[in-house]
């Protein structure tokens, strides 16, 4: 395929299990895909680290290989999108570019120990009103802090001001500008801790309270927005890096939820529903957080600012994850695509449960200390219904999330949420799927490209350099490709989130 017309996007896609490359045509539809697995370092229990060289090399491996696919130059790309891993977390040395540690990924758990005596302080409602956010080791903030605590010299060199921190995405801006970029989007700076989403800017009393010096902080952008160009030597010519977004907020946007009340849940390593609430701060009373948007900026190029949009958030920390476990842990299966053979090979679980809390449970039990637990074994239990009770975990955990931000959508004078769009990896299991429609007892609706995240990336980047005019143009692009109905009845659902509930609260007291 070649045409002189710049009217293609690339969008980098760097995630927890994999970096991936996509070119998109205008009308969104994949053209050329890439992409290489990232090896995940375990140095103690709790603990999980990337190596963020390796974070570099297969992304821009994939970008080489997605155009060479696309039978494309550099110059026939319009824009770049970046979305990423978003909490992970990256400290380096501004001239060198030297990383000082691993990345520290978004599951690891090491900095519990200063969440905790935070929390004791009684400081979560400062926290939680300026960001959206509960204390937890999740979130980047307490991440950096244990990097600069205890990595020798990084808290003097940080404020010399001769070290960068970074979330995925800058790093990656960061390797692709050599350096002239150091800079974020306001979804991921959202993910810090450490900025006031009401106003989009680094807060100068959570700073001190995580002890982290102004000098290492990415300046902050619009998700839509051109933050430089790439080195002309990388892919060929000098490409626009015009749109940035965290992988949710970005699949938000991909899957065109761009009003409030509309919700998407992404099935990768974990899971994630968020629910656009407009320009609305809605705490949430049920175990979810409030996080920013991708934002669009303001038309002034002088001092590009963003206007605060938000959206309830609830996070499962091991999604499709448990499954990756089901090959490389207990060696069920040799590839992850047999799961779905092996869960159909039994009717049902057999009233095997499995609460995957290999680091912890996320929203909305928010409980550090849990960890993973098969309940319900007897003597006719088999590797199939461990299998399809790891598969319906998935499911169980999205439905109590999806529970939980009803319940806050109706407190706040809204309705519950009507339907789900789903995308990610994992949303391609139709058993999956339709275990997930009987348990929510609305429709679960899968888009034609289920790509969403990588797609919502290249969308702000054709916002930002003129290919699209507006987020109508955007939303008529979405297309359905199927929609799955409950036909379970509610008493059975019921039924089988409570135990599921149960099985937490075994997991939980482990």
């Amino acid at each position: 395929m070649t045409t002189d017309d710049k009217t293609f996007l690339l969008a980098l896609d760097q995630g927890t299990s994999s970096s991936r490359s996509i070119v998109f045509d205008a009308r969104g539809r994949i053209v050329a895909m890439a992409q290489r697995e990232v090896r995940q370092i375990y140095p103690q229990p709790g603990w999980v680290e990337h190596d963020p060289k390796e974070i570099w090399a297969t992304q821009l491996a994939t970008a080489k290989e997605a155009l060479a696919k696309a039978g494309l130059k550099a110059e026939q790309i319009a824009s770049i999108g970046i979305t990423n891993q978003r909490e992970t977390t990256l400290l380096w040395n501004r001239k060198t570019g030297e990383p000082l540690y691993n990345a520290i990924v978004w599951q690891d758990r090491r900095a519990e120990p200063t969440c905790a005596a935070l929390r004791e302080r009684g400081l979560e409602p400062t926290f939680r009103a300026k960001t959206g956010l509960i204390i937890d080791a999740y979130f980047s903030g307490t991440k950096l802090k244990w990097l600069l605590d205890t990595v020798p010299g990084a808290r003097a060199a940080a404020e010399r001001g001769e070290l960068a921190f970074g979330t995925v995405d800058a790093w990656l801006m960061w390797q692709l500008t050599d350096g002239k970029v150091h800079a974020t989007d306001v979804s991921n700076a959202a993910r810090t801790l450490l900025l006031n989403v009401r106003n989009n800017t680094w807060d100068d009393e959570l700073l001190a309270l995580l002890d982290v010096p102004r000098e290492v902080l990415p300046a902050v952008h619009p998700s839509s927005h051109v933050f430089g160009y790439t080195q002309a030597g990388l892919l060929g010519a000098a490409i626009p890096i015009g749109g940035v977004a965290g992988d949710q907020q970005s699949a938000l946007f991909g899957q065109a939820c761009f009003k409030a009340g509309l919700a998407k849940n992404t099935y990768g390593t974990g899971c994630f529903m968020l629910m656009h609430t407009g320009a609305q701060f809605l705490t949430s009373t049920n175990g979810l957080i409030t996080t920013a948007a991708a934002q669009l900026g303001t038309t002034s190029d002088a001092q590009p600012t963003a206007t605060p949009e938000f959206a309830l958030e609830g996070s499962v920390f091991i999604g499709g994850a448990v499954v990756q476990w089901l090959r490389d842990g207990l060696r069920a299966i040799q590839g992850s695509g047999e799961v779905q053979s092996l869960a159909e090979s039994v009717p049902d679980s057999g009233g095997v449960m499995f609460v995957p809390a290999f680091t912890g449970l996320g929203a909305p039990y928010w409980n550090a200390d849990a960890r993973g637990a098969i309940v319900g074994l007897t003597r006719g239990s088999t590797v199939a219904h461990i299998a399809r009770a790891a598969l319906e975990s998935i499911a169980f955990q999205s439905a109590a999330l999806l529970a939980a931000m009803s319940r806050d959508a109706v407190a706040a004078g809204g309705s519950p949420v009507a339907e789900l769009r789903v995308d990610g990896g994992a949303c391609v299991n139709n058993l999956l799927m339709q275990f997930q429609a009987d348990l929510l007892g609305i429709p679960v609706v899968r888009p034609q490209v289920i790509e969403t995240t990588a797609l919502g990336a290249a969308y702000l980047a054709g916002l930002s350099c003129g290919l699209y005019h507006n987020l109508d143009e955007l939303a008529a692009q979405w297309r359905v490709e199927r929609t799955f109905h409950p036909t379970m009845s509610r008493q059975r659902a019921a039924g089988l989130m409570a135990n599921w509930e149960r099985a937490v609260r075994q997991a939980v007291a482990l």
